[in-house]
């Protein structure tokens, strides 16, 4: 039997049971399928709150605020970029994507802002947050920015979660 992606999510803030966690799993794995990772890897997803995404953000990108989600891949991809079967981790077989973080206050407040679903809000975030980890950027108005959503509506749909 083949190995299954490994997705531990840690949470420190209430609202983070094991529906909510099924639910993220099954949202990173669609989005790998859509984007072609066939081999088994690990994404660790921590569930927290806008103080505690706010001091990360500080602390790691010098970024004095809080946000929504924030993804810290393993590899410098370009979008379509795998990594190999040689970046897996001997002892484990797997290959280690990165770590995303999701602020469950922002979830909440966005998903109002947009009136749609806490449950969209969340797919999406962590939809854009896998993508970050395979190497896709928006640090443009421009290209990188369009290729990213057009992939982000291509997994949203897959999970009949499109706008």
């Amino acid at each position: 039997m083949a190995k299954r992606h490994y997705i531990p999510i840690t949470a420190d803030v209430p609202g983070a049971g094991e529906s909510k966690c099924a639910f993220i799993r099954k949202v990173i794995r669609t989005a790998l399928a859509a984007e072609g990772v066939d081999f088994p890897c690990e994404i660790d997803v921590r569930l927290t709150n806008d103080e505690a995404i706010h001091a990360i953000n500080r602390e790691m990108r010098q970024v004095d605020r809080a946000t929504d989600v924030l993804s810290f891949p393993m590899f410098e991809l370009t979008p379509g970029e795998l990594p190999g079967e040689e970046d897996a981790d001997p002892g484990t077989g797997l290959v280690p994507l990165g770590d995303m973080v999701i602020s469950l206050e922002h979830v909440a407040a966005q998903a109002k802002e947009y009136g749609h679903s806490n449950r969209r809000e969340l797919a999406y975030l962590v939809t854009h947050s896998v993508l970050h980890l395979l190497g896709y950027d928006h640090l443009d108005e421009g290209p990188m920015k369009a290729q990213m959503r057009e992939h982000e509506e291509a997994i949203m749909k897959r999970l009949d979660l499109e706008r």
